[in-house]
């Protein structure tokens, strides 16, 4: 049993506080978004509202079959939490829906659908032994006992092996990569390179720039330009230029990148190495 929310519930953290959000939106049939999330000084929550993800404005467009049940409504069910005692505690809570609830169907809804570990695993073998993603989830699905015991659908993992395809840059070529980074730090202490690597060593993104750039910087950091459509590299890896302008109205290069994937964790971890 999972109990309603009620005005005075208190939670440890964020992370307790939408993990029970999303299980009381999976048992009534609604999936759950994060609206809006305020910090302090010292990086801690102090505000969140978590709310249907069918809330917001309606988009005037025809819908396919498989949105409908996460089409915009204008929900307002929503909870509101603010740290008090260094806890969240819900101050505000609205029950109330527009819309049908699901609830068997509510697994289908993206914050509920994840795919574990094991099943990378599992994934990831499959596809450098060359067996085909159908035959994959197949295994998966008689694995699990059946498809309705599955916490993803096969779209997930087709969309994760994408990702890890990007991720393979060969063992030969990150070496390589790394071996002209020391190359280059031995003849010039001024360079610098940074490779993040995911938990399976694989590398994900990677940040260099020489001593010229730096200096230019210095001079030309006024206004800087940043496009990941430029190009990308054999591994689909999107290419990441740092550029400004210098007297002369002419583009210098100040920093350079290349990265797995578009999404914040990474443009953070990109944005903190240039800081």
């Amino acid at each position: 049993m999972i109990e309603e929310p009620k005005k005075g519930m208190e939670f440890n953290s964020r992370g307790d506080l939408l993990s029970y959000y999303k299980s009381y939106g999976k048992k009534c049939g609604f999936g759950v978004m994060t609206k809006r999330t305020e910090r302090g000084e010292d990086q801690i929550v102090r505000y969140v509202t978590l709310a249907c993800y069918r809330g917001g404005k309606a988009r005037n467009r025809t819908l396919s079959v498989a949105k409908r049940l996460t089409g915009k409504t204008k929900c307002k069910a929503k909870i509101n939490a603010l740290r008090c005692d260094e806890k969240l505690r819900l101050t505000m809570v609205h029950n109330i829906h527009n819309h049908g609830l699901s609830p068997k169907k509510s697994r289908f809804f993206r914050c509920n659908r994840e795919v574990s570990n094991a099943v990378k695993r599992v994934l990831d073998t499959n596809d450098m032994a060359g067996v085909r993603m159908n035959k994959s989830f197949g295994y998966l699905v008689v694995d699990a006992g059946g498809f309705e015991n599955l916490s993803f659908l096969e779209k997930d993992c087709r969309n994760y092996i994408d990702k890890a395809r990007h991720l393979r840059l060969g063992a030969s070529g990150a070496c390589a990569l790394r071996e002209y980074f020391l190359r280059m730090q031995y003849k010039n202490p001024g360079f610098f390179a940074l490779m993040d690597l995911d938990n399976d060593r694989r590398l994900k993104n990677v940040f260099w720039t020489d001593p010229r750039s730096k200096a230019a910087y210095q001079y030309f950091g006024d206004v800087v330009t940043f496009d990941t459509t430029y190009l990308t590299n054999r591994y689909g890896m999107p290419f990441v230029p740092f550029v400004g302008v210098n007297h002369h109205g002419q583009s210098i290069l100040l920093r350079v990148g290349l990265i797995s994937s578009e999404d914040t964790k990474t443009f953070v971890w990109l944005f903190h190495t240039w800081l």
